[in-house]
């Protein structure tokens, strides 16, 4: 796949996630505030699913003795 290729193929999945979330609607600043803290959020919950999950597996496998 060449590079013009995969920027066409890029755009097209930014044009389909701009439709389907109707943000063609919005104005330029007000799609870049909802872009930031949609990315805000997201990376708020990767973070929080990192660090916490590996204790509330150990803790469910410890409940159901899985593990001793």
């Amino acid at each position: 796949m060449t590079l013009s290729a995969a920027w066409k193929q890029l755009s097209w999945f930014y044009y389909q996630y701009l439709l389907v979330t109707a943000l063609y609607m919005l104005e330029p600043w007000e799609r870049t505030v909802f872009n930031s803290l949609l990315i805000s959020v997201a990376g708020m919950a990767v973070y929080t699913g990192y660090v916490f999950m590996p204790q509330h597996i150990m803790a469910i496998l410890h409940y159901f003795e899985v593990l001793q």
